[in-house]
Parts: C-alpha cells; sequence; structure tokens
C-alpha cells in the first residue's frame, strides 16, 4: 500500500486526480493545506510519497522542501507548479527532490511518476536481509544463504559499508548485484540519503550523459528546459550504476573525473557543479579484459575497483539453492495463492542438477512456472519446467556450458546415446564461441580448430547452428567470408 500526502492549499483538483489513480484501500491519500501542516504530518507518519506545490500560505514550497529534506531525505518529494518556466522547482530539483509536474497534471504521468517514486522509497526503505534461515516470509529482495560463498559475501559488504569509497560488484545476470548496492548503502553513513539505482545498458547512449549529468535548455534538439542529472538530485546520496561496462567510452571520460574531483558540467553549460555522491558500479563484463582491448577505460576501471566484490554464480553455490528455492515458493505462493510449502526431493534433484545460466532471476522464473502448474501442497516434479529444453537452448544461444550438470542430468534422465550428445553440446559451445572470436570470419575459425573450412560447414548444419554470410573486401587478401553462426 503506498501513502501519499498532499501538500497543497488549494488541493481539490489534485486531490482528485490523486485519489483516481491510487484508490483506497490499496493505497492512502492524505491532504495538508499548508507547509507546517504537511511537516508535521511527515514528522508524525512518514508517507511514502509527497506531492508538494510550490506556492503556500505559511511558506514557500521550497522551504518546506527543505525542512522535509533534513527530517528524512529518503522520502521522495514530487513539486506541482502552474510556473511554465519553471525555475524554483528546477531549484529544488538541485537540492534533491524527485521531480517536478505541471498543473494542469496529466493524470497518466501523475500515476507513472508517483508508482516510481513509490518503488524508489521502498528500495531505500527496504532492510536486505543477509544470511535469513528462519520460516518467517523473508522481505521482497532479501539476500541469504549460508554457503561458505556467500558468508564472504556478507564480510565484504560489511568491511566497505561505512568506508565511504567507490565499490566495484560482479558477477553474472542475475545474481543479486543490485541488493549488494542496497546492502552496502544501507549499512553506511549515507543510509538516511537517497539511493538511486540506474542501468546504464537501459538507457540509450546518446541520452546517458544527460540522465547522469543534466542538460541545459537548448543543448540539443528536443532539450526544451534545463533538465537535473542523477548526479546533482542524488548528492549526499549514493548512486548505483548497474552495467557499467556497457557505458559509451566517451562518457566514461566525465565519470573519471566526477569520482576523482566530484565535479562536472551539464550538457551544453559552462557552469561548474560540486557534488558529493559515492558510486556503487556493477557489470556482468570483465572490465580488466575490457580495458585492455580498449572498450573500457583503464584508469577508470583502477578507479571503479577500489573495492571490488565478485558475487558467485548460482551453480557454484547449490548448497544455498534448497533454502532459495523455498523462500521463492512461499514469496510468489503467497503472490499467486497457491499454498506450496515444501519441496519434494525428486524435485530438489532436478533443480540442483541444472546449471541456472540465468542464476536466481531464473530460478524465480522456473519457481513461478512450477506454481502455476502446482495442486497440494509439495512441489513435485511433474509441476516444473522441462529444465533439458531451458539447457539446451541456453547453449544454443551461446550460454556457459556447464558440462558435469548435462551429464548428471542425462544419467538421471535414463535415455541413451549420452555420448554423441555430450559431444554435440561441446561442438555447438566451441563453433559458436571460436567464430566470436574471429569476429565471425570462418576461415580464421577453422584455421583455429584445426579442420577444414568445409568440414567446418557440415557440422554446423549437423548441429543446427545457422550461418549467415558476407563477403568483404579485404586488402592484400582478395575477398574473405564472413559468418556468424546462432
Amino acid at each position: 500500500m503506498a501513502h501519499i500526502l498532499l501538500i497543497d492549499d488549494d488541493p481539490v483538483v489534485i486531490k482528485e486526480q490523486v485519489q483516481l489513480a491510487f484508490a483506497a484501500p490499496e493505497h492512502r491519500v492524505e491532504v495538508a493545506q499548508s507547509g507546517q501542516a504537511g511537516i508535521h504530518q511527515v514528522r508524525t507518519d512518514p508517507p511514502d510519497v509527497i506531492l508538494l506545490d510550490l506556492r503556500l500560505p505559511d511558506r514557500s514550497g521550497l522551504e518546506v522542501h527543505e525542512i522535509i529534506r533534513s527530517t528524512d531525505a529518503r522520502i521522495p518529494v514530487i513539486f506541482i507548479t502552474v510556473n511554465k518556466m519553471a525555475d524554483a522547482a528546477i531549484e529544488a530539483m538541485k537540492q534533491g527532490a524527485y521531480d517536478y509536474l505541471q498543473k494542469p497534471v496529466s493524470l497518466a504521468r501523475l500515476k507513472r511518476v508517483v508508482e516510481e517514486a513509490v518503488e524508489v522509497a521502498h528500495r531505500m526503505r527496504s532492510p536486505v536481509v543477509l544470511n535469513d534461515r528462519s520460516e518467517a516470509p523473508a522481505p521482497d529482495g532479501a539476500m541469504f544463504g549460508g554457503s561458505a560463498a556467500m558468508l564472504e559475501i556478507y564480510k565484504a559488504i560489511g568491511r566497505v559499508a561505512a568506508q565511504d569509497v567507490t565499490v566495484l560488484v560482479t558477477g553474472e545476470s542475475g545474481t543479486g548485484k543490485e541488493l549488494v548496492a542496497r546492502a552496502i548503502y544501507q549499512h553506511s553513513a549515507r543510509a538516511k540519503a537517497p539511493f538511486f539505482a540506474l542501468n546504464c545498458a537501459a538507457v540509450p547512449a546518446n541520452l546517458l550523459e544527460s540522465e547522469l549529468f543534466g542538460h541545459e535548455k537548448g543543448a540539443f534538439t528536443g532539450a526544451d528546459r534545463r533538465r537535473i542529472g542523477r548526479f546533482e538530485q542524488c548528492n549526499g546520496g549514493t548512486l548505483f550504476l548497474d552495467e557499467i561496462g556497457d557505458m559509451p567510452v566517451a562518457l566514461q571520460t566525465k565519470l573519471l573525473r566526477v569520482l576523482q574531483e566530484q565535479t562536472f558540467e551539464r550538457v551544453g553549460g559552462d557552469e561548474t557543479i560540486r557534488t558529493d555522491v559515492r558510486v556503487i558500479a556493477a557489470t556482468h563484463r570483465d572490465l580488466n579484459a575490457s580495458s585492455v582491448e580498449e572498450h573500457f577505460r583503464s584508469d577508470l576501471y583502477y578507479r571503479l575497483g577500489v573495492f571490488t566484490i565478485e558475487l558467485p554464480p548460482l551453480r557454484d553455490r547449490l548448497e544455498d539453492l534448497p533454502i532459495l528455492a523455498l523462500h521463492y515458493l512461499r514469496r510468489f505462493g503467497a503472490e499467486l495463492g497457491r499454498e506450496v510449502r515444501e519441496i519434494a526431493p525428486e524435485a530438489l534433484a532436478m533443480l540442483e542438477a541444472y546449471a541456472w545460466p540465468g542464476n536466481i532471476r531464473e530460478l524465480q522464473s522456473v519457481l513461478k512456472q512450477a506454481l502455476l502448474h502446482a495442486r497440494g501442497t509439495t512441489l513435485l516434479p511433474a509441476f516444473l519446467p522441462d529444465l533439458r529444453s531451458r539447457r539446451d537452448a541456453s547453449v544454443a544461444q551461446g550460454e556457459r556450458l556447464d558440462l558435469e550438470a548435462f551429464i548428471r542430468d542425462h544419467l538421471a534422465s535414463g535415455e541413451s546415446e549420452i555420448h554423441a550428445r555430450a559431444h554435440d553440446e561441446v561442438d555447438r559451445l566451441l563453433f559458436a564461441m571460436t567464430l566470436a572470436h574471429t569476429k565471425g570470419n570462418q576461415r580464421d575459425a577453422a584455421q583455429v580448430l584445426g579442420i577444414s573450412r568445409q568440414t567446418m560447414r557440415v557440422k554446423l548444419r549437423a548441429l543446427g547452428m545457422q550461418v549467415t554470410h558476407a563477403v568483404e573486401a579485404n586488402e592484400g587478401d582478395g575477398q574473405r567470408e564472413h559468418g556468424a553462426a546462432t
């Protein structure tokens, strides 16, 4: 349930819109018609999100915002203004406001911005549970497990949380890197300040600089007003930059300067802005290798890697799988109206024999699918999706093959011709990785493999791997044939 506080001396229209978008009893909307009343409400019953008018009868919205921020900077404040230039609201954004909306407010935009703010507030306040083995359902976003690998992660979080240094979290996709970042934030001296997460791979490259540093009006086509970026908005808090390995090289230079000097300029501006932000970065890529290949700045890599936490893949901590599976069964079972409380040994054996290329995220998906088919209180093998098909599909797409898990799985299935299937899977991965290494050049790939191009083509067709061809001129070497295997 979202608790929304509207601070507005003329709230009729806005109040109706808010109550329409966030109806009771799923949400609670309260109204304060003066700045002082709003401040009192924040201190006695803190809301999840605040909608704040710039013009109030007793004081300005900026003054109210300053007091709210000093009371609890984790509460997202969304300004509402009739001022089309919105200079005051922009000033508030510089001081850490979440967003501002212009009256009349679009209901769709109001709903989207408030929902995003509620999610941000939830992430800042929800505790990240470490190594909880209790029977009670753990909160959403819990991170736990008793394996030796995870105990090392907990100790690393404890060592670095109180130290105001940059942290780099590495690991495969789906291993829970954002949970580690949130745990560091919640145990740091900045735990009462804002926490924002930004996925660098999810923002188009031409917009990422503006998202991080903001821009001035007229900086580029479509920049019809000044925008305050995350580094300015998150001043005093913690900024989590996920998938930083996907950040364009040109932008890495500007990020390096912020980390070194805590200063930057907005896009299209010449004003030097100071900020105080702790950066926690994460990536599934090998940044050291990327720096050698000049896809990632080596000096930025060294700066980010002051303290590195490497998350293990799920296949390397399978002793945690039973407790993880039970946790997600309880959580998703409550959401889906299922009463599954335990896992049959045969079903658990199937889960433990799988390599989990998608890690925790894939485990969640599999268990959700199983719950939709489940009947009774025990998860049976018949309720699980076909894990072998998922494994074959992931290997065909070039995911890492866990050969030992592959063999265990097929031995347990009782099927024959395992020798041939195992060789096919190894060849499928080998050919895909070799062609990727040679950037799709089939002749070079054949030379690396020590086979003829004709033999390679025959094998690719037998494995069902499609090859797309292109011919390009190469100076001094005639024409070279390239391809990609899928």
